[in-house]
């Protein structure tokens, strides 16, 4: 049973990735199309060793580490497969604090696309509620007030680690904001970078990007290896869309719907965790193939004919 609940983690940790990182991909393949083919192949090949062991490998490692300094970094590499009672123990007070703050995070994350983001809407109500645009800024404010509150019943640093995670989506969302304006500059030809230059701003680009599936990464395992087996499948997956595959990915009008849910949903899991919840190892992949599989169908079925040809997804 644990062989196949780390198979099913897996699984669900490279649908995760890849879904989430739709928009890196886009932004990607636009930039692409105005360098070589030299340059193409060289990001295929040392951007995916770049994308799986640097950043989704050395990532996560580095958050369970900084907050498990005493355990050392191999330690916190193996640590939930450690028998040692010291390494367990610190796992064991560590684990709120990360889960409550990638929780956070992830959850903002769902709001700002939810009121602010452009989208093809695939639920009711996501018309009206992107027409209401300014209370993005009262809900998640008063959300963290809330979540603040009661983690300081239960420990100070839980408290701490959800303000954390508020501050680090603001910091990613501006360096988001700042890559989009720079794709536009890219793409119009203002820009006089070289290919190489450009192979740079890629990665810095997916750097940023994949904050947002290596913290939702921890809501389905704090394991740092299955975390680098699932996420790295599921850059090398969004790499190959890049270059081969993404004007049919941008058939799927709610492949992005899928995502931001399953974002909202993994962060409520964290968050719940995080205040002690119990809450099974599996049903964090198998809500995550259930969104996704159903926006899906969605998708299917709009471009299938049963209502207008679907927009590009939104860059």
């Amino acid at each position: 049973m644990e062989i196949l609940g780390a198979i099913l983690t897996i699984l669900g940790l490279c649908l995760f990735e890849t879904v989430s990182s739709v928009d890196n991909a886009i932004i990607n393949a636009d930039i692409l199309t105005k360098m070589s083919q030299r340059a193409r192949k060289w990001f295929l090949f040392w951007g995916i060793l770049f994308a799986v062991f640097i950043v989704r490998g050395l990532l996560p490692l580095l958050i369970i580490w900084v907050a498990n300094p005493q355990i050392g970094l191999y330690g916190a590499f193996t640590a939930t497969f450690s028998e040692d009672p010291m390494v367990v123990e610190a796992m064991e007070q560590s684990a709120p604090v990360l889960l409550i703050g990638g929780g956070v995070f992830l959850v903002f994350l769902f709001f700002h696309w939810l009121f602010l983001e452009p989208k093809n809407y695939g639920m009711w109500g996501e018309k009206f509620i992107s027409s209401q645009g300014i209370w993005f800024f009262a809900v998640v404010s008063v959300l963290l007030s809330i979540i603040v509150w009661f983690a300081i019943q239960i420990n100070p640093i839980m408290a701490f680690g959800a303000v954390v995670g508020s501050t680090a989506f603001f910091i990613t969302h501006g360096f988001k904001q700042n890559a989009e304006l720079r794709e536009k500059e890219l793409m119009s030809g203002a820009s006089n970078l070289s290919d190489m230059s450009k192979l740079m701003y890629l990665e810095v680009i997916d750097l940023t990007f994949s904050i947002d599936g290596v913290l939702g990464a921890f809501a389905f395992t704090l394991a740092v290896p299955l975390i680098l087996i699932g996420n790295g499948l599921g850059a090398i997956v969004v790499r190959e869309l890049t270059i081969r595959g993404i004007k049919e990915v941008r058939k799927y009008a709610y492949l992005k719907n899928g995502a931001m849910y399953s974002i909202f949903f993994l962060g409520s899991i964290m968050v719940l965790d995080g205040f002690g919840f119990e809450i099974p190892a599996w049903f964090s992949p198998i809500i995550t193939f259930a969104i996704v599989g159903y926006f899906y169908w969605k998708s299917l079925k709009k471009l299938n004919g049963d209502s207008a040809a679907p927009a590009p997804l939104p860059s």
